[in-house]
């Protein structure tokens, strides 16, 4: 007698039909499932193919299997792990001595070329979401009713801040961040690194002091090390962000320091968000001291919620802060789109940019601009939301589930990361160079700062839909991080 199959597509189905209600709260922990024999006339599918079903859900930790009871829906495994340790507020901040370290551009280009010797399959250190995530028929679209309206575009030269149409776009969005500009208090960049370059190049000289969260984004680390500066390190928490007190004391007990970057929503790689009142302060202590204030918001449309986050821009009344976001990480990942206002010191951040790198083609712009004009962006944003949480919450199942005891984690309110704390002992170097001999690449805690102190620590990415590829590379990186 043939042993009866599962059809693989219809129990992924079942499966995902329970799993989108479990994560949406529908089916709460505690609540029993129907029995197998009400599933299989529910669903008219084979007994086979529910119990497929039923087992996938709980090998991903959202149900339990109780003797003679059924199936019911489990209490997420991630809400067992401790959260990661919180820094000391009052902890020296770290400066590196610049005649004894080697800099960040070592540690990135170890990283970077350890994985271009290594075949990869699943990569868990990108910091943006799989090409399905964003709307590319409609960004196609756009961009050829863009050639329509103005087909002069790729022969005329670009107003140097950028296109007015797409300026005024963004001039508007950014009201939902508290922020009142106008077209011409933007800039158009190339990217939100460009942005940063161009604030730190309009507020520094070569030698001066960069406050940075840590840990913080190595990007941010390798553009201060280009331009001649040192970074000093200031604690934050894994839930609150930048601890204003320890750079007010930073303030006191390091000299001048001539800028503070921060990010304070959905920070990489913690993926904190600063409360309101924490991000009042921070403007208000920047202003004080008169030092500039440089915020990063590339990931502030990503949250959970759709009450939009205030940026540190809505308290700034003196033009202290210089705000720069991009649409690398939420639309589009290919055209390296962002923008900056300067404050008061827009007019030196206009003469850089024209120096540095002139205007940016036109045409990306125009095509971004027509997609945001109407309500199509929302729509988009709104897809992108529920699809990166149900992607952490998913790959924070899989951590609380394979990974060793002593394993700590945040679970972020937005974003597509997660900052994993590994166990007493553990090396992020040590995991990262073990997994990438197996074809898996993971960002190593090692690169977000200019010292050792994250070396237990591992930054993984949720950007990529689940799949039972990924879900096999995190068992096995979990097996990896109980090994070393």
């Amino acid at each position: 007698m043939q042993t009866e199959r599962p059809d693989t597509l219809l129990y992924s189905r079942v499966a995902a039909h329970y799993r989108r209600a479990i994560q949406s709260g529908v089916l709460p922990p505690g609540q029993r499932l129907p029995s197998l024999r009400s599933l299989v006339r529910q669903h008219g599918v084979s007994l086979s193919t529910v119990l497929q079903a039923c087992r996938t859900l709980e090998d991903e930790g959202l149900l339990e299997a109780r003797p003679r009871s059924g199936y019911f829906v489990q209490r997420p495994r991630r809400a067992r792990l401790q959260p990661v340790s919180e820094p000391d507020p009052g902890a020296a901040a770290l400066v590196p001595d610049p005649t004894a370290f080697a800099g960040i551009h070592d540690r990135v280009s170890d990283f970077v070329t350890k994985c271009e010797r290594h075949p990869v399959h699943t990569n868990l250190a990108l910091a943006f979401g799989a090409p399905e995530a964003y709307p590319q028929e409609a960004l196609k679209t756009a961009a050829l009713r863009a050639l329509r309206r103005h087909p002069e575009v790729l022969v005329s030269p670009v107003p140097p801040q950028g296109d007015p149409g797409f300026r005024a776009v963004l001039a508007r969005r950014a009201l939902a961040g508290g922020m009142h500009l106008t077209a011409d208090d933007i800039l158009v960049t190339h990217g939100c690194t460009e942005a940063i370059n161009l604030a730190l190049r309009a507020v520094s000289r070569p030698g001066d002091v960069i406050a940075v969260e840590s840990p913080t984004y190595f990007g941010l680390l390798q553009v201060i090390e280009s331009l001649g500066l040192r970074a000093l390190e200031i604690p934050t928490s894994p839930s609150r962000g930048l601890s204003v007190e320890a750079l007010e004391l930073a303030f006191q007990t390091h000299g001048q320091i001539a800028a503070v970057v921060v990010v304070p929503n959905f920070q990489n790689p913690l993926g904190c968000v600063m409360p309101d009142e924490e991000k009042a302060r921070l403007v208000a202590l920047c202003e004080a001291h008169q030092v500039p204030l440089v915020e990063d918001d590339i990931y502030g449309a990503l949250s959970d919620s759709d009450q939009p986050l205030a940026c540190c821009k809505a308290w700034d009344r003196s033009g202290n802060v210089i705000h720069c976001g991009s649409f690398h990480k939420t639309l589009a990942p290919g055209m390296r789109v962002g923008w900056m206002t300067g404050g008061r010191w827009q007019d030196r951040i206009r003469m850089l940019k024209h120096a540095q790198s002139r205007p940016n083609d036109a045409l990306a712009q125009i095509t971004i601009g027509e997609f945001m004009a109407g309500h199509a962006f929302d729509r988009h944003l709104v897809r992108l939301r529920r699809q990166l949480k149900a992607q952490r919450e998913r790959t924070a199942e899989a951590v609380a589930a394979r990974f060793p005891s002593g394993t700590r984690l945040n679970m972020p309110g937005g974003g597509m990361l997660l900052w994993v704390e590994m166990p007493e002992g553990c090396s992020s170097r040590r995991v990262f160079e073990a997994a990438l001999r197996e074809g898996i690449r993971v960002a190593p805690g090692l690169l977000f700062s200019n010292s050792e102190r994250f070396d237990r620590f591992l930054r993984v990415s949720c950007g990529y839909p689940c799949s039972a590829q990924i879900d096999a590379a995190l068992a096995r990186l979990g097996e990896i991080v109980a090994s070393v």
